[in-house]
């Protein structure tokens, strides 16, 4: 096995049309960690933030992009894993690669059934919607969830899972064609952005509202949860900066979350991957949840991938395939 690999390197600083493959080093292993050969690699909105400079990696994290990927462990470091063993992988950066160091804790069966690019498509999806509406806001039976940007990765999948769990979705996106895939995939509320008003149609009707805008929707969302409602906000796609009516937040009782999955530690990612595998993976399995894949494209074509995010005229997942 030689030291060096290839990998999707960005040759100018913010341009995330500048990407192209070149060699590398090998990852070099820490205690507890495996390397996992990629077969397959999600495609992610945070890769674009990283791509155009505004979502650097934690430090001591791989600068190479990518997020979540599925392979076979080619060398098992100091754990008991086995090589050969097929896996996906959470991860903390370095997945667009032949190669990723990867922690134990944040390794994943392949679901039964399943291919590489399929895994890798819902990796980081599944454990950032579980941690999020699960862990993070208690997501109950018979609550009404508000989902904005039904129609991407996260959304999808959250709109199955809080289906799964017995709640009612509601939906926002920015055409009628996302919308119906949101139908698909069980969306009870289907709101165009565009033309309609959330907060109205949805006044103090929301439990819990998975936000990934940001700032201009936090007047909004206020106005759409119920009392004791609860939001978690996962992305600031539309800004970082807002006006809160804290006499809102106080008479409804609402906390406000916000979490981001990279940065946490070790630790609680480990923990996340546990009780996604454990809830999620079956749901996987036995056709609750699906995958929803808009392309597969070739590593090599990275900057493609990044460029539909931008264009924004995909529905679920993008994945890049060695």
């Amino acid at each position: 096995m030689t030291d060096v690999m290839k990998a999707i390197v960005q040759t100018t600083e913010g341009d995330p049309e500048a990407l192209e493959i070149q060699e590398v080093p090998k990852p070099q292993l820490q205690p507890g960690e495996v390397l996992v050969k990629v077969a397959a690699s999600g495609v992610n909105r945070a890769d674009l933030s990283q791509a155009q400079g505004n979502y650097p990696p934690p430090k001591g994290g791989s600068e190479i992009i990518g997020l979540e990927c599925a392979g076979e462990i080619a060398d098992t470091g100091d754990t008991d894993r086995s090589v050969g063993e097929k896996v996906g992988a959470l991860l903390v950066g370095g997945g667009y690669a032949e190669y990723v160091a990867v922690p134990e804790g944040q390794l994943l069966p392949i679901p039964e059934g399943w291919s590489f690019a399929e895994t890798a498509a819902v990796v980081e999806t599944a454990c950032t919607v579980w941690s999020n509406i699960v862990m993070e806001v208690g997501l109950k039976k018979g609550e009404t969830i508000l989902i904005h940007g039904g129609g991407g990765g996260i959304g999808l999948m959250a709109t199955q899972i809080a289906k799964a769990l017995g709640a009612t979705v509601a939906v926002t996106a920015g055409s009628a064609g996302k919308l119906e895939v949101c139908q698909k995939y069980g969306a009870d509320i289907l709101i165009n952005y565009k033309e309609q008003d959330f907060a109205e149609e949805l006044k103090n009707k929301c439990d819990v509202i998975l936000d990934i805008v940001g700032g201009p929707y936090l007047k909004k969302n206020m106005f759409a949860l119920a009392e004791g409602g609860r939001m978690v906000t996962i992305g600031l796609q539309g800004g970082n900066k807002a006006e809160i009516n804290m006499g809102v937040m106080m008479m409804k009782g609402i906390p406000l979350h916000g979490t981001t999955l990279r940065r946490r530690s070790l630790e609680v990612k480990a923990e996340i991957v546990r009780q996604t595998i454990e809830n999620v993976w079956p749901m996987l399995e036995d056709g609750r949840v699906k995958h929803h894949i808009h392309e597969v494209l070739p590593l090599a074509q990275a900057s493609t991938a990044l460029k539909h995010l931008v264009d924004s005229t995909h529905t679920g997942k993008l994945v890049l395939e060695q």
